[in-house]
């Protein structure tokens, strides 16, 4: 089976399974939400003893507690407010719109395959030239294990529930889950550091230039006739290094180090809107992802050997990234 078959099948497999996710309705609002609000009805018809009390801050540990809006410390407090809502959200319109836009992501992928194809590859020279160095492919390969490790598991961990556990069973679902809970909390961290070198070893070269406006007119050689005139990186190289590496890099690292890190007195309100942005941020990041995948693989042969091996052919780099091929022949 060739690889774009694999890779059609893989995309059709990803689209199937978000489909279902999207398509299972939202069962979470059932007993844990009808209990909230009698206890919240309770309270406003007629307060129990200790309900008002509890709010002004004293403890009483043999009832539920209510976390109060803008309460410094909840270490003492079972029972939030928003609990439920931020459920609800999560589980609800957040996780249907993140499922929707992978699955979008992926027949938009599927579909350029099909109607585009792969970039044409030109005849080799048999000349090889050198156009990523082993520090810097270490430095790509490194964030980008980590990145897809995140990926995986944070997939997991928001639509297993509905997706995986009918199909394993609760025992298995389990350890699935703490696992995957595990991996995400120790591999990011180390994704964080990992970008930030990345950001360091690339920056010089992705900088706009006049010259991008031109790749970006003919829509990276989809308009027009061959391949536009690139750098070392062309315009849609430097989109993804800004607008994901970077942009989306920071909104993931910020709201994933308050979500692991609860140590700094961050309240239960501050760490739901942290995961409300965690999971848009990493629904578009991993979007972008696989449309950078794809063209750094099948979509554009020859880029994979050159991350993979360091090397391009000359006629390859005389076709892709015309500007950097005649500078480094000067």
């Amino acid at each position: 089976m060739s690889a774009l078959r694999r890779l059609s099948m893989l995309l059709l497999l990803g689209a199937a399974t978000l489909a279902a996710t999207a398509a299972v309705p939202n069962e979470d609002a059932s007993p844990a939400y009808a209990e909230e609000q009698t206890i919240l009805q309770i309270e406003k018809d007629s307060p129990e003893p200790g309900w008002t009390s509890m709010q002004s801050g004293r403890n009483h540990r043999d009832r539920h507690w209510i976390v109060p809006i803008g309460r410094e410390s909840e270490s003492d407090l079972i029972l939030q407010r928003g609990g439920n809502t931020w459920r609800n959200i999560r589980n609800g319109p957040l996780g249907l719109a993140s499922g929707a836009i992978l699955l979008a992501a992926m027949l938009a992928i599927l579909l350029l395959w099909r109607l585009v194809g792969p970039a044409e590859a030109p005849p080799p020279s048999g000349r090889p030239m050198l156009r990523f160095n082993r520090t810097q492919r270490i430095v790509h390969w490194t964030t980008a294990i980590s990145f897809l490790l995140l990926a995986l598991t944070g997939v997991l961990i928001l639509f297993g529930k509905k997706t995986l556990l009918p199909l394993i069973g609760h025992d298995a679902f389990s350890w699935l889950a703490i696992v995957s809970k595990y991996v995400h909390n120790v591999v990011g961290p180390f994704f964080i550091a990992s970008s930030v070198v990345m950001f360091l070893t690339f920056l010089r070269d992705n900088f706009f230039d006049r010259s991008d406006w031109a790749w970006l007119r003919s829509g990276g050689g989809l308009f027009g006739q061959g391949h536009p005139p690139a750098g070392y990186f062309n315009a849609g190289e430097k989109a993804w290094f800004w607008g994901g590496v970077v942009l989306l890099g920071l909104l993931m690292s910020a709201t994933g180090l308050v979500l692991d890190f609860v140590v700094f007195g961050q309240t239960r309100y501050l760490l739901q809107l942290a995961n409300y942005l965690h999971i848009a941020g990493a629904t578009l990041y991993i979007a972008a992802a696989m449309g950078h995948i794809y063209l750094g693989t099948v979509g554009t042969p020859g880029a994979y050997h050159a991350m993979r091996h360091g090397t391009v052919d000359e006629n390859w780099a005389r076709t892709h990234h015309s500007l950097w091929y005649e500078k480094v022949r000067e």
